[in-house]
């Protein structure tokens, strides 16, 4: 099977998202890159809490909970058809709720990977090659469906001029980076920091710099002075979840920029598609995690003890703010997203 990974940097090589081999599933610890530390699992169980615990982040789960599903396969290779069937469904279901927000998102994977080890085993075959062939498969599809959205996303973006990200994009990024060395197209990017986890300085910033793209971090206090000084000509960010009526789901502090960039008069591209299944802005869960990830930062206390704190893991975006839609379609306003649906895609086939 070709793969789609040709040409992306580091934290976007298969390998380096989340892998399975011999018995065991290896996922890169984000939390602590840039250091290269892997997490290893040897049940569907300890992937789903890898990935709540956010070992891995971005649409790096998407590639974790498929993997995690050749485990399940593994783990019930002592029961009969009909026991393995029901722990593929068991499993595909579990590891699809590892996290709120997305777990729509999840579950159009794992589902997939648990009928094709059902289809496996009904036709005598091995479950867990067919779930990891499925699982490679839908990491291609990811790839070659978000080049399009990374081609898209190019023509926007004017020659040696600067674009500011918000958090990981992960997929986009990686894409984005490939139509420019592609298209030798050249511009500058403004990574915001992305607190408490700082995925935008720690990931983001490190797939441009290490592909040769002039890269500067910003601390998320830092936006409005870099839009009125540093010559910024559009922000962009992906979406965790982007419903009908064009609202955005997407890491917190991401509502926060497009105000700034209303005011200063810049575009704000959202990259992916609509989910299908969410109608309205109030049908999308915001996770709310342990406070103590915000009061502390790799084991070290940022405030004395007695202070409190929120940590909401996103925040959602109304359609006025938005300037665009970049799909792998074409760029939509976000008042209209329902007609992505209208010709040849699937409504359960936006893309994760």
């Amino acid at each position: 099977m070709e793969r789609m990974d040709n040409g992306m940097p580091f934290l976007l090589k298969y390998e380096n998202v989340a892998w399975y081999d011999s018995g065991k599933v290896r996922i890169l610890d984000r939390r602590v890159f840039p250091e290269r530390c892997f997490v290893e699992c040897e049940t569907y169980q300890e992937v789903r809490q890898a990935v709540a615990d956010m070992v891995t982040q971005s649409t790096g789960p998407y590639a974790a909970v498929a993997m995690g599903m050749v485990l399940a396969a593994r783990q019930s290779s002592g029961l009969g058809t009909g026991g393995r069937e029901a722990n593929l469904k068991k499993a595909a279901d579990e590891l699809a709720h590892a996290r709120p927000t997305t777990s729509n998102r999840y579950a159009l994977i794992t589902n997939k990977c648990a009928n094709a080890g059902i289809a496996a085993l009904e036709s005598g075959q091995d479950p867990e090659q067919a779930i990891f062939d499925c699982a490679v498969g839908t990491m291609n599809e990811r790839y070659a469906r978000m080049q399009l959205v990374g081609d898209e996303l190019l023509k926007l973006i004017p020659e040696g001029g600067a674009i500011l990200t918000q958090c990981y994009g992960e997929t986009i990024i990686g894409t984005l980076i490939r139509a420019a060395l592609r298209e030798n197209r050249h511009f500058r990017v403004y990574c915001a920091e992305t607190r408490p986890y700082m995925q935008g300085a720690r990931l983001t910033s490190a797939c441009f710099a290490e592909m040769g793209f002039d890269t500067t971090v910003l601390t998320d206090n830092m936006i409005a002075y870099a839009m009125q000084h540093e010559g910024i000509d559009l922000f962009t960010s992906a979406a965790d979840c982007i419903s009908l009526d064009g609202h955005v789901a997407n890491k917190v502090g991401t509502l926060q920029i497009a105000i700034l960039a209303k005011y200063f008069g810049l575009p704000y591209y959202v990259t992916g598609a609509p989910d299908a299944d969410k109608y309205t802005g109030d049908e999308i869960v915001i996770e709310m995690r342990s406070p103590e990830q915000v009061l502390n930062y790799r084991g070290i206390r940022t405030t004395i003890d007695g202070v409190k704190a929120i940590y909401p893991a996103f925040d959602i975006t109304p359609p006025h703010l938005i300037s665009g839609v970049v799909t792998d379609k074409g760029v939509y306003v976000p008042y209209v997203l329902e007609s992505y649906f209208d010709s040849e895609h699937n409504r359960d086939s936006f893309l994760v």
